[in-house]
């Protein structure tokens, strides 16, 4: 298998964050995305939403999204869990997953492409028509960052996770979401007390620097 692979973006790094979590090696291909090498036809006919990160597996067939991917290797490489053990605690990361990133990485996605320089008519990330930027996103990004930050301090209030007794896929997507709203400068990463004792002790796990 070979991940197709980009540094700085953020749905890459949580699948490199995952591989690191449950010891996983794959070869890696790295997208040169400032070079807009991701909407090349050679790239596109690997991914054609023209995103990264892509999973092509040994007979060619590629999976082109973050969570399928992880997925897919939790499937094949079940241990340790980050889906969850129980079918209860698969429904509860589930949710925060999915909360997470619609309340969460959605707002820094929105606030950061409508207000890039670099992003004029690609406000949607991929192989998408001119989309212009919409302004008006960026102070909503703003305001629903500030609310997730409230609730998942809220919830951290009395629980070193977000969705079971362990590290989960919901903690590693909250860490990839709120390190990138501090990439893009949407946040100072000065957070309340226990979002900031979380944070800090995702940030010291070796797979953080994946």
């Amino acid at each position: 298998m070979r991940l197709w692979d980009a540094d700085w973006a953020p749905n890459p790094r949580r699948v490199r964050i995952y591989l690191a979590e449950k010891g996983i090696e794959l070869e890696r291909q790295k997208v040169d995305l400032a070079s807009g090498a991701h909407l090349r036809p050679d790239f596109l006919a690997l991914s054609p939403r023209g995103t990264v990160p892509v999973l092509e597996l040994d007979d060619g067939e590629t999976i082109a999204d973050s969570v399928a991917i992880c997925r897919y290797l939790e499937a094949i490489h079940p241990a340790p869990p980050l889906f969850g053990a129980t079918p209860r605690e698969a429904a509860r990361i589930e949710y925060w997953t999915r909360r997470i990133e619609a309340e969460g990485y959605s707002a820094v996605a929105d606030a950061f492409r409508n207000r890039s320089r670099h992003m004029v008519d690609r406000a949607l990330p991929g192989a998408w028509p001119p989309i212009a930027q919409i302004p008006a996103l960026v102070d909503r990004g703003k305001r629903m960052f500030e609310i997730f930050v409230e609730t998942l301090d809220a919830r951290l209030a009395d629980r070193s996770w977000i969705a079971s007794d362990s590290y989960s896929f919901a903690d590693l997507t909250a860490f990839v979401t709120v390190e990138f709203a501090i990439a893009t400068r949407l946040s100072d990463g000065r957070f309340p007390p226990a979002l900031a004792r979380w944070h800090a002790a995702l940030a010291e796990r070796p797979s953080a620097r994946a």
